[in-house]
């Protein structure tokens, strides 16, 4: 974890709000630490390719000039985090999960009540209809339970419906599970959860971009999705409208590399068509969990392998960007068709002649040593190092 000092300090200048989370990727990658930070020069700023307005904010933040609502803010945070269970694991961190670190505009930092270490296993996102029919719940804690057995973590919303159904499903066959939040952890919402949230954290652990106390804002659910589904291997839908949020969780999921299952139903059933419209767009048809296991063996064994192989301890430094680390072994076949210019996922199989579950592990375990970039349209080589 962050020094408290240092802590209160990165937490100034994220709650502040003026920089989006992208923007704070990018100080935070060239500075390597909050103190670098505090020593940035107008000119490197604005070499970062950063609006030129928001300098400002940053120079005012480096003498130690906060707005009050922004003060009372952090103290609250810092209050909420000294209490047990509680964590703040910030971006660059050690503790902050990797594969989310790898996205676009990953969060800053993430809330944390219960086990931490939880976010850096292998996660499966099971997320569908607030209104399922009795299918879909079954479906759902089944899919749920039989995804723990084979040592996934299972990631959802903690929503009504489908959501709450596969947090339940793992916690009853002796999984963990993890709940992304809309919503600050000492704010559950939908308020009818507060025994379920309990349980998660006592078993697993609920997680939130947000400060404590934030209401259940409109706009917070949609923006928690992409959490959602970078903190996770696969996403799977169970049920689902035409129009819905777990379709927006796909479509991120998607964007982030990461791979996108679906049940099918009936077609007489409005809570099937979501699923059916992205089965049309490429997701894989899932009838049992198998076939969920068969996409993803590989990727799983290396970040389960990494798990093992981690230190007991991890140092616990400011942010630090990650060096380049030595070429994988299948790094050979995939690296001479990634260039400055996006490549998809497709093109790489196409290209390398690997198969996609042979691909997955080499590129994250890339990505991860900086030598390539995930962006919005795919592959590219780093430019860092």
């Amino acid at each position: 974890m962050m020094p408290t000092t240092e802590l209160q300090r990165w937490l100034q200048l994220t709650l502040s709000y003026a920089f989006n989370t992208a923007r704070l990727k990018t100080l935070l990658l060239h500075a390597g630490s909050i103190e670098s930070l505090q020593q940035l020069t107008p000119s490197t700023y604005l070499s970062l390719g950063l609006p030129a307005e928001l300098w400002d904010v940053l120079a005012r933040w480096q003498q130690g000039v906060v707005d009050v609502a922004v003060l009372r803010l952090v103290d609250a945070v810092l209050q909420w985090s000294a209490k047990p269970s509680h964590a703040v694991i910030c971006l660059g961190t050690s503790d902050y999960p990797e594969l989310l670190a790898t996205c676009i505009d990953p969060p800053p930092q993430l809330f944390v009540r219960g086990d931490v270490s939880l976010l850096q296993l292998p996660q499966i996102a099971i997320v569908g209809s607030r209104k399922p029919t009795a299918d879909g719940r079954r479906h759902a804690r089944n899919f749920a339970g039989a995804l723990v057995k084979r040592g996934y973590q299972i990631t959802s919303g903690l929503a009504l419906g489908i959501d709450a159904e596969s947090h339940r499903g793992a916690l009853e066959h002796g999984g963990k599970t993890i709940a992304v939040l809309g919503t600050g952890l000492a704010n559950i919402y939908p308020p009818t959860h507060d025994t379920l949230a309990d349980q998660i954290a006592e078993h697993g652990a609920l997680v939130s971009e947000l400060p404590p106390q934030a209401g259940p804002d409109p706009w917070h659910f949609p923006e928690r999705n992409r959490i959602i589904s970078g903190l996770s291997h696969g996403v799977l839908v169970v049920e689902a409208a035409e129009r819905s949020g777990s379709l927006i969780t796909a479509r991120l999921a998607a964007e982030q590399g990461r791979e996108v299952f679906a049940i099918p139903g009936s077609i007489n059933n409005p809570m099937a068509r979501g699923c059916h419209r992205l089965i049309r767009q490429g997701a894989k048809l899932i009838e049992k969990a198998d076939e969920i296991f068969e996409e993803l063996p590989a990727l799983v064994a290396w970040e389960q392998q990494r798990t093992v192989n981690a230190p007991a301890t991890k140092p616990q430094t400011a942010s630090k960007p990650r060096s380049r680390a030595a070429l994988p072994d299948s790094a050979s076949t995939v690296l001479p068709h990634i260039g400055y210019d996006p490549v998809t996922l497709d093109a790489l199989v196409l290209h390398s002649g690997q198969a996609v579950t042979d691909l997955l592990p080499c590129l994250l375990q890339l990505e991860l040593s900086g030598h390539i970039e995930m962006q919005e349209h795919g592959y590219v080589l780093s430019g860092k190092g």
